[in-house]
């Protein structure tokens, strides 16, 4: 990355303190649990050091204030006795805090009790940002300047005009000037902005606020990251990538990393251990997500745990014997058979081979059967659940015929499965044997998913070219795919003719050698981001060269499946 000047943007430097509102909450309540009640409320509103609306009223508890809680704040029975609910006063209170953000000391007792009396009275809570004035004073002063972190203790420190007395608004005056003392005491060490003092709050470390500044030089385009350690090579130091990343903005994206906004463990180490980050800028966000994975197969960073490995995955294969039979395997070879997938996970393959089993008879040994050789057939044939063709009880051309619906299946009519499962749910729900029912519709699930699954990469897999276009806010997005492989991305900004842009991403493209079919040139991961993409509104073709099919049903919800499983 070379040096260069840098302006931040507005949106990097986020909220600068001096113009956020705030508004300081105090509450009294009948006690510290989840089931005491306030009685009094009060809130001061600040903007740039003045003070510019004051909100106070006591609460009817509806309960007795316990008796040490009277003579701690001073509000007895009586006092609450004619004051409004706190349904009545909520609104008016939410109003007066509006978009700002909320401060309080100890914050998550007054914000709790807050959250909980918006759901008792049906009221959206607001979400607005939240300082906690104890968590911010555990982080910026030192063990020899106040005995404990108490709102007395830090008010008679920084001079505060009011002294805290367990009223609510008393409470609410000290802790605003408790707030700007803390303010400006963090002032010095670079926070200038509301996000900057949430970091300290939640005691960010120093070491890694300090490295935000490896995002200054990186681009606000969509685009590919990598953070990055050094180690000896044979030519010197060399890069070794511990993490990668994708975002429609990657200056903005890697900036969170060294804020509080970032809160994974591994990543707080994998900053730590790093020297430094870089990026690669795309036309698209979608070149972003496949460049993401292309990088992490390459590289598998220490640090990445999603994508990993994206060529682990299983395909059944109807094996061309002469009495074929399903088969897992881990690569699609050019050998004349068909395969389905891809899988990764061997439960759901044991669950769609049980649900194809279930309709169609087809031999599950793996035996090697000639018509040279006898062997004596399996308990399965005894059960009627096998033709028995190691006996040769089944002819080769009338088990083909059995094969040949296998293939059927396979290819795309899901309906002689469904139909043999519906028949048998039918029965079991009868004999109320629901267990066993459960079992097949959870077959049934897997059979129908993965059926949709294989015919959306398959689709993409056979098309050698497909030219398509999506617009977004930057112009005309323009991908060039070939057999499931992101071969180019271009971008037609305002200005720029679409089609013409297309025609020279075309020309540029990358040369994809046709796949073994159904697979597809890419990886699994990469090939289902382009169909989710492809399956956008507003997605339009400019060009198809070959076949390209879709799933009619992209599949079926739990009402749907249990219609058609008990008819």
């Amino acid at each position: 990355m070379g040096a260069h000047a840098y302006q931040p943007t507005i949106d990097e430097l986020g909220t600068p303190l001096i113009a956020t509102t705030f508004v300081v909450v105090d509450l009294e309540t009948t006690g510290g649990g989840e089931d005491a009640a306030i009685t009094e409320i009060g809130a001061v509103k600040v903007c740039g050091g003045v003070v510019i609306g004051e909100f106070q009223t006591l609460v009817d508890p509806l309960t007795h204030i316990p008796a040490l809680i009277q003579v701690l704040t001073g509000i007895t029975n009586n006092m609450v006795a004619g004051a409004p609910s706190l349904g009545s006063v909520l609104p008016s209170f939410l109003e007066f805090v509006g978009d700002a953000v909320l401060v309080a000391h100890n914050a998550g007792f007054d914000i709790g009790f807050l959250k909980r009396a918006c759901a008792a009275h049906e009221m959206p809570w607001p979400g607005n940002p939240v300082i906690d004035t104890v968590g911010l004073a555990r982080s910026v002063m030192l063990r020899d300047e106040v005995p404990n972190h108490k709102l007395a203790t830090l008010a008679r420190h920084f001079s505060s005009s009011t002294t805290p007395n367990h009223r609510a608004l008393s409470d609410a005056r000290a802790t605003v000037d408790v707030l700007h003392g803390l303010i400006a005491r963090v002032g010095n060490l670079g926070v200038h902005s509301v996000e900057d003092l949430k970091e300290f709050t939640r005691r960010v470390p120093k070491q890694r606020r300090a490295r935000r500044t490896w995002a200054d030089a990186l681009p606000e385009r969509p685009g590919v990251y990598f953070f990055y350690d050094l180690v000896d090579g044979d030519h010197g130091p060399q890069r070794r990538i511990l993490y990668v990343g994708k975002s429609v903005n990657v200056r903005r994206r890697v900036r969170t990393y060294f804020t509080a906004a970032e809160t994974r463990r591994r990543m707080d180490e994998m900053v730590r251990v790093a020297t430094g980050v870089d990026a690669v800028t795309c036309a698209t966000p979608l070149e972003a997500e496949v460049l993401e994975l292309r990088m992490i197969d390459a590289h598998s960073p220490r640090y990445n745990r999603r994508s990993k490995f994206p060529r682990r995955v299983q395909w059944l294969k109807l094996t061309t014997e002469i009495y074929p039979r399903l088969s897992v395997v881990r690569t699609v070879a050019d050998d004349g058979a068909h395969y389905f997938g891809p899988f990764r996970s061997r439960d759901t393959i044991d669950r769609v081979v049980s649900a194809v089993q279930d309709a169609f008879p087809i031999r599950r040994c793996s035996d090697r059967l000639s018509l040279r050789r006898t062997l004596s057939p399996c308990a399965l044939a005894g059960m009627g659940r096998c033709l028995s063709p190691c006996d040769h009880s089944i002819s080769p051309e009338d088990y083909g015929q059995i094969v040949e619906g296998v293939r059927v299946a396979l290819s795309g009519d899901i309906g002689s499965v469904v139909a043999a499962a519906r028949e048998r749910m039918t029965r079991l729900v009868a004999t109320e044997r629901f267990e066993e029912a459960a079992d097949l519709r959870t077959r049934l699930e897997a059979w129908t998913s993965a059926s949709v699954r294989h015919h959306r990469l398959a689709g993409l897999a056979r098309c050698a070219q497909l030219v398509a276009a999506s617009r977004s806010d930057e112009g005309w997005e323009i991908h060039v795919v070939r057999h499931g492989r992101l071969a180019a991305a271009a971008l037609a900004r305002p200005g720029d003719i679409p089609q013409e842009v297309a025609r020279q991403a075309v020309a540029v493209a990358e040369t994809v050698p046709t796949p073994a079919a159904p697979a597809p040139a890419g990886t699994i991961e990469e090939a289902e981001r382009i169909a989710a993409w492809l399956e956008r509104p507003g997605v339009r073709l400019i060009e198809i060269d070959g076949d390209w099919s879709w799933p009619l049903h992209a599949g079926l919800a739990d009402g749907d499946l249990a219609r058609i499983l008990l008819g």
